[in-house]
């Protein structure tokens, strides 16, 4: 069942989405608001006043949280897998070595483990990190129901089949999230994540290049050149293209917006996967209505991020509630 595109505001949008999900999977309906309020009342206060706190002396970590969320979640489900430290783990994998905000999730489980011991799970801090990250930068407050357990399982050789790279075509990347139950307009939306963070030069500096006198050559004709001058500047003051990082949105980078999708618009997008959402009438349609209106982006966000939070989740006697985010117990 596919939920289509439409112009509900976000009350009915977002129960209207969970009570699909309610349907489609027992589990989540093992999930409920505010599922620590007895056990643990002031366990959302204390996740989101930790990350406030982060970003005070570290705004990137905000984007850092969002991120890891996707690298989470579309590995086996929103287990807080991806938290795991140790040889073979979903961490240790190259695609997850330029992930951060660690720290900021063991922040948050420290002090409630010294409140509520034993009773807050890792996966449920991950979702809520990632959730007032984005209500930190100005997008829009999503309610999250909570009540997932962590996995106990963390393997390198389930993250490369499960992420999207950043060269996916949008056949494949539409794979991707069909596998996950997501749909196309979750794929446009959740892309929408892109508006906040900033990425290596590595992970696009192969859609460009510099000719032997020193000029721009675009080897991705879909990106502006202007954008591509700016690109080569900044990643070519440094040796080292792993490093250097460029903010993913150039206009509004800490915002939580609309930008990115009117940066597609004007052909700025970072990476190729981004670009490639306009050559794709399944996906340009809903770019080009989300870049016009602001309040539908947020709506929308508030339903796929919603969906991508309650994939694979695990409850009851699954799992168990770490209590080190960065090791089974």
């Amino acid at each position: 069942m596919a939920l289509q595109f439409s112009s509900c505001r976000p009350k009915s949008t977002f129960f209207s989405s969970l009570l699909l999900l309610l349907l489609l999977s027992p589990s989540v309906a093992e999930l409920s608001f505010n599922f620590y309020a007895g056990s643990c009342p002031g366990a959302e206060l204390i996740v989101r006043n930790t990350v406030r706190s982060a970003s005070s002396s570290d705004p990137s970590v905000l984007g850092k949280l969002l991120r890891l969320i996707f690298h989470d979640c579309f590995v086996k489900g929103c287990d807080g897998s991806v938290l795991i430290r140790g040889n073979g783990t979903e961490r240790s994998d190259p695609g997850n070595a330029s992930l951060g905000g660690f720290t900021v999730i063991e922040s948050i489980k420290n002090v409630l483990e010294i409140f509520c011991p034993g009773t807050v799970s890792c996966a449920d801090i991950l979702v809520l990190a990632a959730r007032d990250a984005v209500e930190a930068l100005g997008g829009p407050v999503v309610p999250i129901p909570t009540g997932r357990r962590d996995g106990t399982v963390s393997m390198a050789e389930n993250v490369r089949p499960n992420i999207i790279d950043t060269d996916f075509t949008v056949d494949k990347m539409i794979n991707i999230f069909s596998s996950k139950g997501l749909s196309v307009q979750d794929l446009v939306v959740l892309s929408g994540a892109h508006t906040i963070g900033a990425a290596h030069c590595n992970t696009f500096n192969s859609r460009f290049k510099l000719d032997p006198k020193g000029n721009l050559e675009l080897i991705d004709a879909s990106l502006d050149n202007s954008y591509a001058q700016t690109l080569v500047n900044k990643c070519s003051s440094s040796l080292d293209p792993t490093t250097t990082v460029v903010d993913n949105d150039p206009e509004t980078s800490s915002t939580f917006d609309n930008q990115y999708y009117k940066n597609l618009l004007a052909h700025k997008g970072l990476f190729q996967t981004d670009s490639a959402l306009m050559e794709d009438d399944r996906t340009r349609k809903i770019v080009e209505i989300l870049a016009n209106d602001e309040e539908s982006f947020f709506d929308r966000w508030t339903e796929s991020f919603l969906k991508m939070s309650l994939m694979g989740v695990r409850v009851g006697e699954e799992g168990e509630i770490r209590r080190s985010c960065s090791a089974v117990n």
